[in-house]
């Protein structure tokens, strides 16, 4: 049985819960929830599926050592009496990252000084060599969490930050996070059971991830590379056989629609969508809101109007009112959802929200707002929508839904460490993989295909190369 071991995902605040559901399909162990991350359980496998597949973390770590110190000079000792042969070598190059909550410490940076220092001498005192640091694209990069006196070394799995995708070519001013999007949309319960609408859709990323999500296609698919492809354990068949493996992906019988009146935004759009290749699944239209008409099919809302933060507009207010009147009059018998900063701009809407969800959308402590539009007098859309929960219960129906597991919370900095021999076994679960290649150096030396030139779609690249049993599966080509 492969050694299972404990694992963090990172995420934003108020995903957490979502992030859990995502580990839960994924077949992760022992999940539980903490603010801005979630620790589970599993083996390496586990770890490149974590990265490549989930949709709201943005980083995986790998905890080595979990130590206590009430100065530098406890964190230098703990730190130096690691085995680092075992993570690194002399010719490989390392960054620090550290994040600190604590009375006795205060400045990360310092912290980071004392972690590199240890692990030069380290070297330094057994091979009169030394590795040296690298603060862009290391060959390990390290994290250093420090709460109070709890202190957390791990191993920084993902690298660059896992909700940089790869297929944005371009942004508008102040775009939305793409963890963030999915966050939203998986939120909903939304997975493709009808049409999508964002009718300010920016440069386009709520569209997208949308996409990918009634896809099933996996956000790592379009990056270049991960950290942990330059581990020296790093398993390039096992990497290359969850990468091409497209199994889990399905067909999307319905349409993503991404409107909105800026012509930039709009051609910036346009080439984020082909680069995900995902064309023929979303159509682009240059509309105001104001003229935002029925749509014919049962359709869901997910939007992120400009706050007046980041993005002015002449009359902030003004536009919140005509959201209000367009969902009012033209939007009857759906759901809409709003991400939105402002009380003032949601009373400006003038519907009653029936969930009110507290996300971040980067400092800014925001609300995603649920707005069911019905027609007629509130009282018997309640009473009509009580009557259809009852034959829920009952069994007459299917629920509207998706029941949502309980996961054990767990305290910021509180971090389980595996006992030496512990093994768990792993559960098997659905994941959402895909292909391609990235230029980029694993552990095994390879040279990998370029995955960074998206501008003519998939069938501008060729296949991951691929070592194994398997054939690698040729990308669908993109539709014009």
């Amino acid at each position: 049985m492969s050694e299972q071991f404990e694992m963090i995902a990172k995420t934003f605040q108020g995903l957490e819960e979502i992030l859990a559901e995502e580990l839960t399909a994924l077949g992760a162990n022992d999940i539980q929830i903490g603010r801005r991350m979630v620790s589970f359980t599993g083996d390496k496998r586990m770890m490149y599926k974590a990265n490549f597949c989930l949709r709201t973390a943005i980083r995986i770590l790998k905890p080595i050592k979990n130590f206590t110190a009430k100065d530098a000079d406890e964190v230098y000792n703990q730190i130096q009496a690691i085995p680092w042969e075992e993570y690194l070598d002399v010719n490989k190059t390392f960054a620090i990252d550290a994040v600190v909550f604590s009375d006795e410490f205060r400045h990360s940076k310092f912290v980071s000084y004392k972690v590199k220092d240890a692990i030069v001498d380290y070297f330094r005192d057994k091979t009169g060599k030394r590795p040296s640091v690298r603060i862009n694209n290391p060959d390990v990069l390290l994290n250093i969490h420090i709460a109070q006196t709890t202190c957390t070394l791990s191993l920084d799995s993902s690298g660059e930050s896992l909700h940089r995708r790869g297929y944005r070519q371009e942004a508008v001013e102040a775009p939305l996070n793409e963890v963030l999007a999915a966050g939203m949309i998986l939120m909903t319960g939304w997975r493709g059971e009808c049409d999508l609408i964002d009718p300010m859709c920016g440069s386009g990323t709520i569209p997208v991830e949308a996409a990918l999500i009634a896809k099933n296609i996996a956000p790592g698919v379009f990056r270049k590379g991960f950290a942990f492809e330059k581990w020296v354990d790093f398993d390039a068949d096992m990497f290359d056989e969850i990468y091409n493996d497209d199994s889990q992906e399905r067909e999307f019988a319905h349409k993503i629609y991404g409107y909105d009146n800026n012509p930039k935004a709009n051609e910036i759009a346009t080439h984020n969508i082909k680069a995900a290749g995902v064309s023929k699944d979303i159509v682009l239209k240059l509309q105001p809101f104001q003229q935002f008409e029925q749509p014919q099919e049962k359709s869901i809302i997910i939007t992120n109007p400009p706050y007046g933060e980041r993005i002015s507009t002449n009359d902030l207010l003004g536009l919140y009112q005509m959201i209000g009147e367009r969902l009012k009059h033209a939007f009857v018998g759906n759901e809409a959802w709003v991400l939105s900063y402002r009380e003032e701009c949601f009373d400006q809407i003038g519907l009653k929200a029936s969930q009110k969800v507290p996300l971040f959308n980067g400092p800014l402590e925001c609300e995603f707002r649920k707005y069911e539009i019905f027609d007629g007098k509130y009282k018997e859309f309640k009473s009509q929508e009580e009557g259809e929960e009852k034959k829920e219960a009952e069994g007459e129906q299917a629920p509207r839904f998706r029941e949502r597991k309980e996961f054990k919370p767990r305290r910021e900095g509180e971090f389980k460490p595996r006992r030496d021999g512990e093994s768990r076994p792993r559960r098997e679960g659905e994941y959402k993989p895909r292909r391609e290649g990235g230029e980029f150096k694993g552990g095994d030396g390879r040279d990998r295909k370029p995955r960074g030139e998206f501008l003519g779609g998939r069938d501008s690249r060729g296949p991951r190369e691929f070592k194994g049993n398997r054939e690698p599966r040729i990308p669908k080509k993109e539709e014009e």
